[in-house]
């Protein structure tokens, strides 16, 4: 088993940093051989040995229907055949962005990107180029993407390797990021009645999937938004992740709070390379050519990534997607608890639409501290077994899972039935 996979990760690690083109790959944090695939289709992944996998990473979200879902690919590949990249505008980048205004109400205006990255970084740029203001404030164990400013406790792979913050990142660039509790609102009212005047936005994973699946207390939710209100510091809700995943509206939707800015990204390119940030227009009016925040991007808004994008807006978009991937994904944590309980492992899980959260703790956590706290190494046991028995998740107890609509309820069962058998080793030691 994955003898291609350990030929392919030798040979990789002559030609690449540690093998893999992102950490999390790495399988540093769960050991062993990371898994090297060829192949990928509806729910199902298959490596390079030839193993098939139910598929719970979803490339970390984009495939909401399932893998090389057939409009997808036939609208990417009728596009290609016009050509890759203009570097002009097209009447796709105007309906791509017409869709996104239309789906999520805070957005007046938006910007294509073409990753997530990019859109966070550009949205803090804009943000201190519209306030005036230096100072900005993420939460701990929330990850935004690997700009300077915002690996400072950083979520995901960051976590992963134990080393919250990067070398390389100027102790000067980082000094104005200030660090909060996740969940804590004792934390935000005091930094807004100390620093208030100096904050120039707070960016906020409103679900948060870097540290695995932890939902905000919706009254801290509230005052969150009241207080960025109150001193004048712009709210950006990063819907990277959530974007489309937990809902046609997404966390802003679900919790009835409206950002200023909002960055998008994994679904909105159905598997291509396709980032956004938005929102109200007098502070997108701030953006170059308009105003004197610079911004751009070659690739920004490629029509081929467009094509995907556009198609996956406008099938999950019919009625009734939502309310069956939530019913799915709610059935996997449901029926996983279940037989955790079953062969007496500590265990819970959470989710929302198709976005889910397993933890090897008594309920589900609601801060980073939580998380650390929680029985990472049996998650580490859990991932083997699971992968051993055809099951892909997330090499990492600080990720999110995710559920697409190809999943049938055949694909649950067979999730739980391995689990069970999976609980039940780790039960014997």
């Amino acid at each position: 088993m994955f003898e291609q996979s350990q030929a392919l990760f030798e040979k990789s690690l002559r030609v690449i940093p540690g093998g893999v083109n992102s950490p999390v790959r790495a399988f540093r944090s769960v050991g062993g051989t990371p898994v090297f695939f060829r192949k990928a289709n509806g729910a199902y992944l298959w490596d390079a040995d030839g193993t098939k996998y139910i598929d719970y990473v979803g490339s970390w979200g984009p495939a909401i229907l399932g893998h090389a879902h057939p409009e997808v690919v036939a609208a990417v590949q009728a596009t290609a055949l016009d050509g890759l990249s203009f570097g002009a505008p097209t009447e796709a980048e105007l309906l791509m962005a017409e869709r996104l205004c239309e789906l999520v109400p805070s957005i007046e205006q938006v910007r294509l990107v073409s990753s997530g990255t990019e859109a966070t970084m550009s949205a803090i740029r804009l943000a201190r180029g519209a306030t005036g203001r230096k100072k900005i404030i993420k939460f701990e164990g929330c990850y935004h993407g690997h700009a300077d400013a915002l690996l400072v406790k950083a979520g995901s792979g960051a976590l992963t390797f134990g080393n919250p913050s990067s070398a390389g990142v100027p102790p000067e660039v980082a000094a104005d990021t200030i660090v909060l509790g996740y969940n804590n609102l004792f934390e935000l009212e005091s930094t807004f009645a100390g620093l208030g005047s100096e904050i120039a936005c707070v960016i906020i994973e409103p679900i948060a999937g870097n540290m695995n699946f932890i939902v905000p207390d919706a009254a801290y939710m509230r005052a969150l938004r009241s207080l960025c209100s109150k001193h004048g510091a712009v709210l950006i809700f990063d819907e990277v992740m959530t974007g489309f995943r937990v809902g046609l509206h997404g966390v802003q939707g679900h919790f009835g709070i409206t950002p200023d800015l909002t960055t998008l990204g994994k679904v909105i390119g159905g598997g291509m390379p396709m980032g956004a940030f938005g929102g109200r227009r007098d502070l997108m009016a701030n953006m170059a050519p308009l105003g004197g925040v610079y911004q751009a991007g070659t690739l920004s808004g490629n029509p081929v990534s467009v094509a995907a994008g556009l198609k996956t807006l406008e099938l999950i978009a019919r009625p009734g997607f939502f309310e069956e991937l939530s019913a799915t994904t709610a059935q996997l944590c449901e029926g996983l608890t279940a037989v955790a309980r079953e062969e007496g492992q500590t265990f819970s899980a959470a989710s929302l639409g198709g976005m889910f959260g397993m933890f090897f703790s008594p309920s589900p956590p609601t801060s980073y501290a939580e998380v650390m706290a929680s029985d990472r190494e049996q998650f580490n046991r859990f991932f083997h077994g699971m992968l051993a028995r055809g099951v892909y998740l997330a090499p990492s107890a600080f990720e999110a899972g995710f559920v697409s609509k190809a999943h049938t309820a055949t694909d649950i069962a067979d999730t739980i039935a391995r689990a069970s058998e999976t609980f039940r080793s780790l039960a014997k030691g």
